[in-house]
C-alpha cells in the first residue's frame, strides 16, 4: 500500500492550527532539545534561555539568562538565573526536575569548574551541585553526564565553553566517559569511559587519530537504563555513531544500532528505542526504525514517507502518535513540526516556519517541539518572524482526538 499523503490540519486543506509567540525582544528566547520537560505540572509556565545576541559559538564569557514565561498571565517572562555552560542546541539542559512540583535544574560554570543548579521557583530557595548533568531519572533523585569540554572539541555545538579537555591528546581517555550523579548528595561516579567503549563490539573505521566521546544521553521511562551515543571521528569534520544503552551502573552494555549510523532518538517504553538509522530492512537511506533494547535489535521501520526521516521524535497520547519535525527545506527553508499516527499512517503538519539563510550550522534553529504535560500545546524554537529566535506555542487541542 502506498504511503499516505502529508496534509495540513483543517477542512479546506491549508489551515494550520493557532500559533502564538510567546517570547518577544530585547534579546532572543530558545529552549533547545526535544527530549527534557519544559513545561511545569501545570502547564502554566514554560522554561526558556534568554541571550542578547546570535550567530556565532558561545565564548567562555557569554552569559545567557534562565527564566520561564507564565502563559496565563500575559506571557510575562520571569527571570530565574544565570548560566555560562551552555550551547546553541541544548542550551544549559535547563529542565523541570521529574516528580517537583516546581524545582527546575541548569549547568554552569563556577571558575574552572561545571556545575548545576536546583532552584524551587516558588520559594527561590537555590542550591549547587558539583558537577554538571545531561538527563535526568524518572525519579528526579539522579543523572547521568558526560564531559562538556570533550564534546566541545569533538563535536563543536553540543559541548561549553570555557575549560579545555583534560584529555585533549588521548583518543579514547580512561578516565573520562559517561558518570552518573546523585542530585541529592552531589555525588558523581565514572561507569562507562571512552576507552571501554573504543574497546566494546566491533568500532569500524576506527584510525589512529578518530577521537571518542560520548553524549546523547537518555534514561528510559522506568529509570532503570540509560541510552548514550558513542561517536569516534573520521577525516573531513566526519564521524560514525552507535547507539549503546547500559544500566544506570554501567553495566550491560547494549550495541542496539552498530554499523555507525544512529542519530535522533526517543524511548518508546522501557524495551523499545525509536532511532534514526540506515541500512536496515533493506532500507539504505536515513529512516525511523524502532528497535528492541537489546544487540542489533531490530523490530520495524515506522512512518517510511510520511514521518520525517530527520526530525526530533517525541511520543504522545499512550505512544499512539508521534511529535516530530523537520530541518529546512526548499528555497524558502520551511520547518514543518507535525504529528504522525501510527496505525492510520496519517501526517498533520502544525505549520512552516521558514528559516533564513544566516541560520546555519552550529547556531541554526531547530524546531525541536515539545509537548506540554497535558499534551494540549507544541512549544517550538523558530526564527521565522523577523525578530530571531523566539519560542512559539502551538495549539493542538482536538487534533489527535
Amino acid at each position: 500500500m502506498a504511503p499516505a499523503k502529508s496534509a495540513p490540519f483543517g477542512a479546506d486543506g491549508n489551515q494550520f492550527p493557532p500559533t502564538r509567540a510567546i517570547t518577544r525582544g530585547p534579546g532572543f528566547h530558545w529552549f533547545a532539545y526535544y527530549d527534557k520537560l519544559q513545561f511545569d505540572p501545570s502547564n502554566r509556565f514554560v522554561l526558556s534561555n534568554k541571550v542578547n545576541f546570535e550567530h556565532r559559538s558561545p565564548t567562555a564569557d557569554d552569559l545567557i539568562e534562565v527564566g520561564m514565561v507564565d502563559i496565563q498571565d500575559g506571557d510575562k517572562w520571569i527571570p530565574l538565573g544565570k548560566s555560562k555552560a551552555w550551547n546553541w542546541q541544548q542550551g544549559c539542559m535547563l529542565q523541570w526536575i521529574p516528580g517537583a512540583e516546581s524545582k527546575v535544574i541548569w549547568n554552569d560554570r563556577e571558575k574552572d569548574k561545571f556545575v548545576c543548579h536546583i532552584m524551587d521557583v516558588k520559594t527561590g530557595e537555590k542550591h549547587t551541585i558539583p558537577t554538571p548533568i545531561y538527563a535526568l531519572s524518572p525519579n528526579g533523585k539522579e543523572a547521568v553526564s558526560c564531559d562538556f569540554s570533550r564534546v566541545a572539541d569533538c563535536r563543536p555545538g553540543y559541548g561549553y565553553a570555557g575549560i579545555k579537555d583534560r584529555f585533549f591528546e588521548d583518543m579514547a581517555p580512561a578516565g573520562s566517559g559517561v558518570t552518573r550523579v546523585n542530585l541529592e548528595t552531589g555525588a558523581e561516579h565514572l561507569i562507562i569511559t571512552h576507552e571501554q567503549l573504543s574497546k566494546t563490539g566491533t568500532v569500524m573505521e576506527n584510525h589512529a587519530d578518530s577521537k571518542h566521546h560520548a553524549y546523547h544521553l537518555l534514561i528510559g521511562p522506568d529509570g532503570k537504563r540509560f541510552i548514550m551515543l558513542h561517536r569516534w571521528t573520521q577525516p573531513k569534520d566526519r564521524h560514525l555513531t552507535r547507539l549503546i544503552t547500559a544500566n544506570m551502573d554501567g553495566s550491560d552494555l547494549r550495541i542496539v544500532i552498530p554499523n555507525g549510523y544512529a542519530s535522533h532518538f526517543i524511548w518508546r517504553d522501557a524495551t523499545h528505542i525509536l532511532s534514526q538509522s540506515k541500512d536496515w530492512l533493506g532500507n539504505q537511506e536515513w529512516g525511523d526504525f524502532l528497535f528492541e533494547d537489546k544487540d542489533s535489535g531490530i523490530a520495524s521501520e515506522i512512518g517510511r514517507g510520511v514521518l520525517d526521516n530527520g526530525g526530533h521524535l517525541t511520543y504522545l497520547r499512550n505512544n499512539e502518535w508521534i511529535l516530530n519535525d523537520t530541518y529546512p527545506k526548499g528555497v524558502r527553508r520551511l520547518q514543518t513540526p507535525h504529528l504522525y499516527h501510527i496505525d492510520a499512517n496519517r501526517r498533520i503538519d502544525l505549520g512552516q516556519f521558514s528559516q533564513p539563510s544566516e541560520y546555519k550550522g552550529e547556531w541554526r534553529v531547530d524546531n525541536h517541539p515539545r509537548s506540554s504535560r497535558d499534551e494540549r500545546w507544541v512549544c517550538i524554537d523558530s526564527p521565522h518572524g523577523g525578530n530571531g529566535r523566539q519560542l512559539y506555542l502551538i495549539d493542538i487541542e482536538g487534533i489527535m482526538g
